[in-house]
Formats: structure tokens, sequence, C-alpha cells
């Protein structure tokens, strides 16, 4: 799941975003309400953590301004201030929900994912590819009767290929959406973690869920038993 957190104190941005992506979500920062308004207006995001007191332009006004060109994505504001009227002055403009400093992360989290099982009630409990079925709520992967472990980043990739299921999948798509918006390092990167996936979840199990499409990326298919990828060999 992809989260814009839009927050002008950077050291609390980062600690957020490290404990958010410790939970398996992909985290883009702003520091900014411009920046801010511009992320969320022009890339796709499960949900916005928007700060109130923001440089530029207020929450409030980037919220306003999202609202009014139609971007639907659910928002939770974080800020340091505590009233009725703020709250309200927030949900009426169309936040979705309201945390006030100092919070718990595990409160955070907690409304996080309740905003996203609000925000998507159509998506299935459970994603499968054959007898490979990963629970995103539960954050569990299974092989049939085999519990897998996977670290964050694995999951996130896998939970990204299964929900594009019977897609081709380019790296650059691959790494905006499980990795970051701005990452700039090697696209190779996606190379490695696709083999570290095949090692857990195909390998010991004589699969082949993940296709490698030569001069185009990949492609999660319904293996359900044993298969040959015939688009190329699997990157070392």
């Amino acid at each position: 799941m992809r989260v814009l957190v839009v927050e002008d104190e950077e050291r609390l941005a980062r600690t957020i975003q490290r404990g958010l992506e410790l939970e398996g979500f992909v985290v883009q920062l702003a520091h900014t309400g411009p920046d801010g308004l511009w992320a969320a207006s022009e890339d796709a995001f499960d949900v916005i953590v928007l700060d109130i007191m923001l440089p530029g332009l207020s929450g409030y006004e980037v919220l306003r301004r999202l609202r009014a060109r139609d971007v639907t994505t659910p928002v939770l504001m974080l800020t340091a201030k505590d009233g009725d009227y703020e709250q309200a002055d927030a949900l009426d403009l169309g936040a979705d929900d309201y945390l006030t400093k100092p919070f718990s992360f595990v409160v955070l989290i907690a409304r996080l994912r309740a905003l996203l099982r609000r925000r998507s009630p159509q998506r299935p409990a459970l994603l499968a590819a054959g007898d490979l079925v990963l629970d995103p709520a539960r954050r569990t992967v299974r092989r049939g009767d085999t519990l897998l472990t996977l670290t964050p980043r694995e999951f996130g990739l896998l939970e990204f290929l299964l929900r594009h299921q019977g897609l081709a999948l380019t790296k650059s798509e691959i790494l905006r959406n499980v990795w970051d918006a701005h990452y700039d390092g090697p696209e190779n990167v996606v190379e490695v973690y696709v083999g570290y996936l095949r090692k857990k979840i195909d390998v010991p199990f004589g699969r082949t869920s993940i296709e490698t499409l030569r001069g185009v990326g990949y492609r999660m298919i319904d293996a359900g038993g044993q298969g040959d990828d015939e688009s190329g060999p699997a990157p070392r």
C-alpha cells in the first residue's frame, strides 16, 4: 500500500516513514504544502497522512484543493492542534480521520488500516495464484500448507505482483509502487528481489509463478502445478 506523508518536521516524517515501511507500506514524503498538493494530485496513493501546519499552504488548504480536484484518496490529518473546532474543520473539508500529536504509532497504523479497509472493500481478502496464498490483513503467505517467511520488501513485491496477476509489469512500475516514486537507484534491484522471492515461493515446490518477460519485466501467473518460464532465463 502506498502512503503519502506530508509533514514539515523532517525528523518526525522520517520516523513515520521508517515505521510504516517496517509494516510493509511504501512511503513517499513531502515537507511543504505545495509539494504535498502536487504529489497527491499527480500520483496515486492509497492513503495520505497530512499535517495541518505546513509551509507554503496549510494542510486545510491542501485538503480543500485536493477535494476540489476530485482527488478522493483517504486523508488522515496529523496535527499538534487539539480542539473540537480544528477537528470539525478538517472533517468538514473532507478529511477521513484526525490524529493529534503526540500520538501512538500503534494507533496510527490501526487507523490507516481502517481507512484502507473502508477505501477498498472490493479487494479480495486473500490473493492467490494456484496454491500460493497471500493474506494482506494477517500479512502471511502460504504455499499449500507451508507457511513462508518473507521480508517486508519481499511481501510488498509479491502483493503487487498478485494484485496485477496476468499483467506484464515493467521494472519501473514495480519500483514506483513497491519501492518509492523517487527511487533513483539501479533497476536491477528488482531482479535481485524477484530472485529472492523465487527461492522462497517457487524453487522449493518445483513451481514457476513469476515469469520473466525479456525486455519488458515480469508477470505473475497462476502456476497451480509445475511450470517452465518460456520467456527467458530467470535473473541471477
